[in-house]
């Protein structure tokens, strides 16, 4: 599989240079990082969350842990983790737990964990298990249509 193309189509849209890294097969953001020698803290790992008001990403470095307190504080409420089936039908051109982290290239209200957005180089899955997306932070979060800023996650 190559990049999904919610993810090609989103960052040529909006002008921002990447580069494609491809890597042994992974199962976790974390071992990710390890196998493409990348900093753990530079690597975007997509947490995707909902209530009745819809879906949304919160996204944070891959050494770290959500804290779904501080998310629920900073949304000001209750949002749960969500399912594979759910994931799935949100992420139709990705495999399984490879979703990129560009909420808004799937209609997704995303925010970003302050730990990650001061992060010079931003690595995420490019919507399979062994390709990664490499961009300059700066002008990612800068080019990323209406994401928020948050403290909401812990170093694990």
């Amino acid at each position: 599989m190559s990049m999904a193309q919610h993810v090609s189509r989103y960052l040529i849209e909006h002008e921002i240079p990447y580069e494609l890294l491809t890597h042994p097969h992974t199962m976790s953001s974390l071992e990710t990082a390890a196998q493409a020698h990348v900093p753990g803290d530079c690597m975007a790992k997509p947490v995707i969350l909902h209530d009745d008001q819809g879906y949304l990403m919160a996204l944070i470095p891959a050494t770290h842990r959500l804290d779904l307190q501080a998310l629920d504080a900073h949304l000001h409420r209750h949002v749960e983790l969500a399912d594979e089936p759910e994931l799935a039908s949100l992420f139709e051109d990705c495999e399984l737990g490879a979703m990129p982290a560009l909420g808004p290239a799937y209609g997704l209200r995303t925010l970003v964990d302050r730990q990650l957005a001061e992060q010079p180089d931003i690595y995420f899955d490019a919507g399979d298990h062994e390709r990664l997306v490499h961009v300059d932070g700066e002008a990612l979060f800068e080019q990323m249509d209406g994401i928020e800023l948050g403290e909401f996650s812990r170093h694990m």
